[in-house]
């Protein structure tokens, strides 16, 4: 007879205790994200196209006929916002383009946010609707949870910990062992067996897993818990916002985020500057505000690209804030000028940001699905599809090899000083996403309680 090493050498990889340990690891992975990996994928998907399907669904608001003379002054424009509701516009957003209509947010006495748009040849007002009220915010808000409280922001940065789980195991079930022979490249079978859906389910995965990886890490510097502290990390050091283009400028507590609703992830909790110019003159008279119209020409004579966001000053010591994030991160730009003598306060681009600063902000870009234009949206469309295909294969292939009337758990590694080591490397990454490593602190004793614990009793019966 053989001996017990040879036996193990030869023994299906399937009943090795690494392996059973892996697996099911694996198994608590896709029972937990696969839901949520549908949701990301369906609505990342949408979100691709939300330029294109906004311009579509908003076509009456946001595009105009393209007259043969100069667009109105922005003062004019405000003010036939402020004769057609009567409330205090708090930003604009400049056309990109002469065929593109002029968005002015008001703040209302009822302390909600509207987006009127403007014709910027005629001064007619198109109509409005609710800050943030298009389709596709809603898609965003929903892709992240935030649509339903920040409890579920939170599952939102599990599921994508659990993501990067889900990838590393079904990497190394997938690896290819001893003399297997098809199944690792290519799928055996029909869709009537379960050995298709497995192949099938790993094939995909192996093609796709990088970008499930890169998108779900790049996904949490949107995250409640994790993402909040990185920001932090990268204001607080030269890898990120870089301190130097803020010296000797006066700071005030509200952040950019705040004045612009989106901005930037490098910049969004930076500090808005004030403005001081002319506040202590000679004669004690009141600074006169050099007005909107004068801020938009020197915004212009900065060389800002059209299309670019203006918060106007909120205040006193408020400043005029131009900030703009197109698809070419070379054009990121935010300005902000004193509201009193015109000059800038902070002017920087993409090129200013630290080294971390600047991988975040083209991960931000490629994740968005704006860095490579059209390429960029259809690579990340086919994972997204990819995506909920390996859900459903995952899930078909559970109920085919699922006892009637279990869960199916995969069984526990006989040596179980193999589930230990992977726990352990599991547990590095609990420390890099704290959040996610409690809740694997959750599902292990869950299945302590509940599987591992009863299996061990039934079986010393």
């Amino acid at each position: 007879m053989p001996n017990a090493s040879a036996h193990a050498k030869n023994a299906p990889k399937g009943t090795s205790s690494l392996y059973r340990a892996v697996w099911r690891w694996h198994f608590y992975a896709g029972l937990f994200v696969l839901p949520f990996m549908i949701l990301l994928a369906v609505t990342g998907a949408a979100y691709l196209f939300r330029d294109e399907i906004d311009d579509w669904v908003y076509s009456d608001l946001k595009f105009v006929n393209v007259l043969n003379v100069p667009p109105l002054p922005i003062s004019t424009q405000v003010d036939a916002v402020r004769y057609f509701v009567g409330d205090k516009p708090v930003k604009i957003i400049t056309p990109a383009s002469p065929d593109r209509s002029t968005e002015i947010v008001i703040a209302t006495s009822g302390g909600d946010r509207r987006s009127v748009y403007v014709d910027p040849y005629t001064g007619l007002v198109q109509g409005s609707m609710p800050d943030r009220g298009t389709i596709m915010w809603l898609v965003r808000r929903i892709h992240s949870l935030a649509e339903f409280g920040t409890i579920a922001n939170y599952v939102i940065e599990i599921a994508a910990g659990w993501s990067i789980l889900l990838v590393a195991t079904g990497t190394y079930l997938w690896w290819p062992r001893g003399d297997q022979t098809g199944g690792a490249l290519t799928v055996r079978d029909t869709p009537a067996r379960r050995r298709w859906w497995r192949d099938a389910h790993a094939v995909t995965g192996i093609f796709v897993g990088f970008f499930i990886v890169f998108l779900a890490a790049t996904g949490m510097f949107w995250s409640v818990f994790w993402g909040k502290y990185a920001n932090e990390f990268a204001n607080g050091t030269p890898s990120g916002y870089p301190s130097g283009v803020r010296v000797d400028v006066p700071l005030s507590t509200v952040p950019m985020i705040e004045a612009f609703g989106e901005t930037g992830w490098t910049t969004e909790n930076t500090p808005i500057p004030m403005s001081i110019d002319g506040m202590t003159n000679a004669g004690g008279d009141k600074p006169t505000p050099i007005g909107i119209d004068a801020a938009v020409a020197k915004f212009k004579e900065l060389g800002i690209a059209p299309g670019y966001a203006i918060s106007l000053p909120g205040g006193e010591t408020g400043v005029y804030s131009a900030s703009i994030y197109p698809d070419d991160l070379s054009q990121q730009r935010v300005i902000h000028l004193d509201q009193y003598s015109g000059r800038p306060l902070i002017d920087m681009g993409y090129q200013d940001y630290g080294i971390f600063g600047r991988i975040m902000e083209w991960s931000i870009n490629v994740h968005l699905g704006q860095e490579y234009g059209v390429i960029n949206q259809i690579v990340l469309m086919i994972v997204c599809a990819a995506i909920v295909f390996m859900a459903v294969s995952g899930g078909v292939m559970w109920w085919k090899r699922r006892p009637a009337g279990s869960l199916g758990v995969p069984p526990l590694p006989r040596r179980t000083k193999s589930l230990v080591g992977v726990t352990a490397i599991l547990a590095i990454g609990g420390i890099i996403y704290p959040v996610v490593g409690a809740s694997m602190l959750v599902i292990w004793l869950l299945d302590w309680l509940f599987v591992a614990r009863p299996a061990r009793a039934f079986r010393t019966a």
